[in-house]
């Protein structure tokens, strides 16, 4: 069989990964630095490498991330108020598995936003699946989805997926329908799926907040138990950018 049907055979069975290795194995002429498993390896591993990577891509898209960073681009620095071997657990994605919240408060600038989508991208690294939005934006589409009917259609999406980041708790009013939702959010997800919130004000003033003493006793109850708290500090880092 010569190479070019070997080409054709793969680019017909989408082994794009393998493909492109196995050209530029020929072309540089380098196969006699391989024994015959070790070239078959090199191949499966192009394959899979490029399976990965597609998914990867996947994945940060249907997140739809503010901001498009990595776990190394945190800022460690000791007046964040941000403990670094916390992070570092958090990292590996076991709170996932055991369907653990994250909390994340602080003032205005500090990082806060920057820090769950950071969390959120290394989720998506290990192959969880990531929806990013803010609380404002996540509350108008549900509202919407119940006034044309396609609103058990848009809760059953954000069930299915492994973690769901709300940005911003707190920083408009919410009314009583956006209470009720943000509630049967939380009870899908309960014991099931994580979810990273952060908000400008502390946990404490999160009932003020909800101004509903029932409902805020629910949400505060599903969202607090088995959190881990993170309150940012510090000054504004875009400040420090200007």
């Amino acid at each position: 069989m010569t190479n070019e049907a070997t080409i054709e055979k793969m680019k017909q069975m989408k082994l794009n990964g393998m493909k492109q290795a196995f050209q530029t194995t020929m072309q540089t002429n380098i196969t006699h630095n391989f024994t015959p498993d070790e070239l078959i390896a090199h191949l499966v591993d192009a394959e899979w490498d490029e399976r990965y990577n597609r998914k990867l891509a996947r994945l940060i898209k249907a997140a739809k991330f503010r901001y498009h960073v990595s776990f190394e681009n945190i800022d460690f620095i000791h007046s964040r108020n941000l403990d670094k071997n916390l992070m570092l657990r958090l990292s590996q994605c076991n709170w996932i598995e055991k369907a653990e919240n994250i909390l994340i408060t602080g003032p205005t600038g500090v990082g806060k936003s920057f820090l769950a989508c950071a969390l959120g991208h290394q989720a998506a690294i290990l192959g969880f699946t990531v929806s990013y939005s803010s609380c404002i934006k996540l509350f108008s589409r549900l509202k919407f989805a119940k006034a044309d009917g396609t609103y058990d259609k848009e809760l059953k999406k954000l069930k299915k997926k492994h973690i769901l980041i709300l940005d911003d708790f707190g920083l408009h009013p919410i009314d009583e329908q956006s209470k009720l939702i943000l509630l049967e959010l939380l009870e899908d997800r309960y014991a099931q799926h994580s979810m990273i919130i952060t908000s400008q004000f502390p946990l404490k003033s999160w009932h003020e907040i909800i101004a509903n003493p029932t409902v805020a006793d629910a949400i505060c109850d599903r969202v607090f138990h088995n959190a881990y708290k993170i309150d940012l500090k510090g000054e504004s880092m875009r400040k420090k950018k200007t």
